[in-house]
């Protein structure tokens, strides 16, 4: 039986006999790149009327541009190349040749094709997955991009205008940004528009929603995973959200349904800037702009102590309260408008338009789930009319009834709107009367602005003193 040496000698002599017959040409040089061999078919190919009188040229004289020497010298190989001789182009392979303790001794070449257009349809696959590549790179650079910007958030009322003025003054710098605010009231929205706004509008924009991703697999979307990590895991691995969004913005949607420990190791990597990823004892540095919103209160779950008081101080260096759409009613018109002429684009139907008692019907809900909803009441709304103008009656067929604010003679019930002056006049004067009269302290713990606190201060008939 063969030993494996003798098998690998086999071998090798078996492959160069078979290139060199199969092939247009084959040539070997030694280690000082002279000719030692060439097969029949290769002086014709070149040219060469007597092949004896190449061997033991050095292979320059013999191929004018021939890279023999180079793969020699080099030790490496040239696995594919067009040489040109004279008016002829060929396409040629060029392999170093070592001895048992590895020294390369020579090299050999071999013409594979005298026509470079038999490589053809290789050439050709090579270029659309190429082009295939660079779509794929750019559709994902397309998606890491924010689709919108501070004119995207619309209203014009003073509590939007004084939002968007301190979401345009964070934006230019790269401090951690809080996001407060009830569902549906364009957090993300809010988030991206810093985004674009900022020095790093060019880099990623990577959203994660904490709420949406079980908890035994945040780790692993946050820092990737080691190939190999664990049964199942890819062989090339992944990486987490915090590499993808390198040199950009992380934006950390619904933060405050984090666990204690993931808040642990997230707070180990916002201050040391680097991570490792699952399965892995390499730390890899990252530069993340970080984002995070929540419709919790987390001061009060710092207090609880189900959120740590050093994550929370930690994202919260700029605050930014978003209101809900109740305190926003002077922006009731240009959302609706708006809404509707972007359902209607989306769903290739004519334009409608809104009519004035229409409008005051959406005045008179308290839209728990802001503009989310509006959203949703106006689309279910417009695909339910048979003309061009929504009147109260298409919004009555989707909208909750609204509850009548006079109560029944010798009633102990109230109405709705007097039920809801009475809880805010409470919540206010609780949250003064804890923050020992510090307005701007009182608004955050509300979730408001202070320009809203000030607006309901008035609007509730509270004196200063109360206040």
């Amino acid at each position: 039986m063969a030993t494996r040496d003798e098998l690998r000698r086999l071998a090798s002599e078996s492959l160069v006999s078979h290139f060199s017959d199969l092939c247009e040409g084959a040539v070997i040089v030694d280690a000082q790149s002279r000719v030692v061999w060439m097969n029949d078919h290769y002086p014709g190919r070149l040219g060469i009327v007597d092949p004896s009188l190449a061997i033991g040229q050095p292979i320059e004289r013999v191929i004018a541009n021939s890279q023999m020497r180079q793969v020699v010298e080099s030790g490496k190989p040239i696995m594919l190349d067009i040489m040109d001789v004279g008016e002829e182009s060929f396409v040629v392979s060029r392999l170093p040749l070592r001895d048992a303790a590895g020294m390369v001794v020579g090299a050999v070449g071999f013409i594979l094709y005298d026509d470079p257009r038999h490589l053809a349809p290789v050439v050709s696959r090579y270029q659309q997955l190429r082009a295939d590549l660079a779509d794929a790179e750019r559709k994902l650079a397309e998606a890491r991009r924010t689709k919108y910007t501070f004119s995207s958030f619309i209203g014009a009322g003073e509590a939007s205008t004084e939002l968007k003025q301190a979401a345009r003054r964070a934006a230019r710098t790269a401090s951690s940004v809080l996001i407060l605010g009830e569902t549906g009231t364009g957090k993300e929205l809010l988030a991206q528009a810093i985004h674009a706004a900022s020095p790093r509008a060019d880099r990623p924009f990577v959203a994660v929603n904490i709420a949406a991703v079980p908890e035994t697999l945040l780790e692993a979307e946050f820092f990737g995973v080691a190939p190999g990590a664990y049964t199942g895991a890819d062989r090339r691995g992944r990486e987490g959200k915090f590499k993808l969004a390198d040199h950009g913005t992380l934006f950390l949607d619904e933060i405050g349904d984090m666990s204690l420990a993931l808040q642990a190791k997230l707070l180990r990597t916002l201050q040391e800037r680097e991570f490792e990823a699952v399965g892995s004892n390499r730390l890899v540095a990252v530069d993340v702009r970080i984002i995070a919103a929540t419709s919790r209160n987390l001061e009060q779950m710092v207090a609880d102590g189900t959120f740590r008081a050093d994550l929370y101080y930690r994202l919260n260096v700029i605050t930014l309260n978003t209101p809900p759409l109740r305190e926003r009613p002077e922006d009731m018109a240009l959302l609706a408008e708006y809404l509707i002429e972007l359902i209607c684009r989306q769903l290739d139907i004519p334009a409608h338009d809104i009519s004035s008692p229409a409008l005051n019907r959406l005045l008179r809900h308290d839209w728990p789930g802001n503009v989310r909803e509006l959203a949703n009441v106006l689309e279910r709304a417009l695909l339910m009319t048979d003309i061009d103008l929504l009147e109260v009656a298409d919004l009555e067929r989707v909208m909750p009834k609204v509850r009548d604010s006079v109560p029944a003679a010798g009633s102990n019930v109230i109405g709705m709107a007097e039920a809801v002056a009475q809880a805010e006049r409470k919540a206010i004067l609780a949250a003064l009367d804890e923050s020992r009269g510090n307005k701007a302290q009182a608004a955050r713990s509300l979730g408001i602005s202070r320009a809203a606190l000030y607006e309901k201060i008035a609007a509730l008939g509270l004196t200063a003193d109360a206040a």
